[in-house]
């Protein structure tokens, strides 16, 4: 039986621990700063709020326990937020005595274009951070869905392959389905990515709005298939810019998770509120206000990283359109005009 340490009690930390769980081993879900709400409802024997059920056998600890709760651990699995990953890595560089396998839920690009396990590693204590094992747990996976013990299909990721085995064991079951890669940074990379171009696919929906059907009840499926077959072609070459493995894209962790992403999600509302024509920080503010849009906080983070490698040459601007997009609508309230003429 191992001992596995979540640290993030959101919809995904937690559903995560299901897997392991219902394998019989000992999990324990620690929550952030955030989640104090959250931990205490499920230590009071209620459910998960936004989750709806409840996970029995796990034990559960408020974060400032984090030290108890990685005493002896065999994995530690980060289930916070991208932007909660600064934090993380604070509080794991001072309770974290000895190196284990780290495994990242957390999808997202620093301002320098590094994927967030390799920040987490930059963090650790000098004495351990070159003998952990960085994993990545990508794919198309809802958190809702794995609650409630519906197939859902990722892909574990990592450089070595006997860690890679062992944690798959650990974690797969009739319904939580693995494969495994060596390929951290496309994976990793191709779920950051995926929050972004599902953004601007999303404005299909806001566009569709506007127009409204046609006399013969056509719908609008052709526009936003076109943006998700343009947004796989951007991400295999920002994949192989950063050192990754195009071939992710075409798997789970990209056309899969893309796929997912874009039928529904905070990513996607934001995108059809864009399409309907209202400006980004209009959008934020009024309608969004409380939610963090991973896509757009991407296309922020990365937006100088990006600009600067295409004045350079050592991206192809004119290979990138969407992605440009993005970036023109998140942080200069650009209209979400399709560059069509860029595709392909």
């Amino acid at each position: 039986m191992a001992k596995i340490t979540v640290l993030g009690a959101g919809v995904m930390g937690t559903a995560f621990c299901l897997p392991p769980v219902v394998n019989g081993h000992d999990v324990h879900l620690v929550g952030t700063h955030l989640d104090h709400d959250i931990i205490s409802a499920m230590q009071a024997g209620k459910p998960h709020p936004r989750l709806g059920v409840a996970i029995s056998a796990l034990t559960l600890y408020q974060h400032e326990d984090l030290a108890q709760a990685l005493a002896g651990a065999d994995m530690v699995v980060l289930g916070v937020s991208s932007a909660g990953i600064d934090w993380a890595a604070e509080k794991l560089a001072s309770t974290l005595e000895h190196a284990v396998p780290i495994a990242a839920l957390t999808k997202g690009l620093s301002a320098d274009l590094q994927i967030l396990p390799e920040v987490l590693r930059s963090r650790l204590p000098a004495s351990i951070r070159s003998d952990v094992n960085l994993l990545a747990i990508t794919g198309p996976c809802i958190a809702g869905e794995l609650a409630a013990r519906r197939d859902s299909s990722v892909t574990l990721a990592g450089d070595d392959d006997v860690v890679l085995e062992q944690v798959k064991g650990w974690l797969e079951t009739d319904f939580y389905h693995i494969w495994t890669s060596r390929d951290l940074i496309g994976s990793e990379a191709c779920a950051a990515l995926k929050n972004l171009y599902a953004l601007v696919i999303g404005t299909a929906k806001g566009f569709f709005e506007k127009a409204g059907k046609a006399d013969n009840g056509a719908l609008m499926h052709n526009l936003p298939a076109a943006m998700f077959a343009q947004a796989l072609a951007e991400m295999r070459v920002l994949v192989t810019y950063l050192g990754g493995d195009a071939a992710s894209v075409d798997g789970l962790p990209g056309a899969g998770d893309l796929y997912v992403t874009c039928q529904a999600g905070r990513n996607g509302r934001m995108g059809r509120l864009l399409g309907l024509g209202i400006p980004f920080s209009r959008a934020k503010a009024e309608y969004m206000a409380e939610d963090t849009v991973e896509g757009a906080e991407l296309a922020k983070t990365i937006a100088e990283a990006v600009l600067t490698a295409c004045r350079e040459g050592t991206l192809e601007a004119t290979k990138l359109p969407l992605l440009h997009l993005a970036i023109s609508m998140v942080t200069q309230d650009a209209d979400a005009n399709i560059p069509w003429k860029q595709f392909f």
